[in-house]
């Protein structure tokens, strides 16, 4: 089964699953950088995501292999450009940002990315990415130039992913942004679920159990956690077990 497949297997059983996104650009090295993927490892998540809006510093093949070696999940890319995108991943996600209007980022940087990604025989996953938030300015909506779709209005939220899933994309991911003082609204998140059949991945300004809980419940089927896990790279007794939280799409009560 591939990666998508799965994730749609768990979307319409109502499985949650839980990924650990990691910057090539903020984590340690050396033995601390192991620890940390040990400790991953060692808890609830089920998938790691490797990507960021910037590559500064460390090798995302290094990385990949070191992973590979120490984690027994999945392991999808989540590029923030296409170098980011090397061998040895499940899938990559081919993201195109659906929220702003920057047609670099609809078409262009596929079309300069996709006979190499095709080479490396890598699962391509074509993903509608929706930026959501109010401000401050993400890095994420830096980079991408675009403007996010506003936390007050689900219902834009609900028809760019609903025109996503008409286009024939593959997975929704409703992001609010590396390091976000808010995480996207529930309300954005149910509206989004209640309209469409497409698995859905939630990110940006989770940084505890009861908000990664509120998501899934809501309606994501795979909530990714970045920035939290940067910041407390020591503990991750706090991230709640996806197994344990099982339903049947998004409830009313966000409506």
């Amino acid at each position: 089964m591939t990666w998508l497949e799965q994730l749609q297997s768990d979307s319409q059983n109502g499985a949650k699953r839980l990924a650990a996104l990691l910057d090539p650009d903020d984590l340690p090295t050396g033995r601390a950088w192991h620890a940390l993927i040990d400790r991953i490892e060692a808890s609830p998540v089920t998938d790691i995501f490797i990507g960021g809006s910037l590559l500064i510093r460390n090798n995302v093949s290094d990385m990949m292999l070191s992973i590979r070696e120490r984690f027994s999940g999945s392991i999808t890319i989540f590029p923030g450009s296409p170098d980011q995108v090397v061998p040895g991943a499940d899938a990559v996600l081919f993201l195109s940002v659906i929220s702003g209007r920057n047609p670099d980022l609809l078409i262009g940087r596929h079309v300069e990315s996709a006979m190499r990604i095709r080479r490396m025989r890598i699962e391509t996953v074509a993903t509608g990415y929706l930026l959501i938030g109010d401000g401050p300015l993400t890095t994420a909506a830096y980079m991408s130039q675009s403007m996010p779709i506003p936390s007050g209005k689900p219902e834009i939220a609900a028809a760019t992913a609903v025109a996503g899933e008409m286009l024939g994309l593959q997975a929704l991911f409703l992001d609010a942004g590396s390091g976000a003082n808010q995480p996207v609204p529930l309300r954005s998140i149910a509206a989004v679920r209640s309209h469409t059949q497409t698995p859905l991945i939630i990110g940006g300004g989770l940084n505890d159990a009861p908000s990664i809980e509120a998501a899934w419940q809501a309606g994501a089927d795979l909530v990714v956690i970045g920035s939290a896990i940067e910041n407390r790279p020591e503990d991750l007794s706090w991230l709640p077990n996806p197994l344990a939280h099982q339903y049947k799409g998004a409830t009313d009560s966000w409506r």
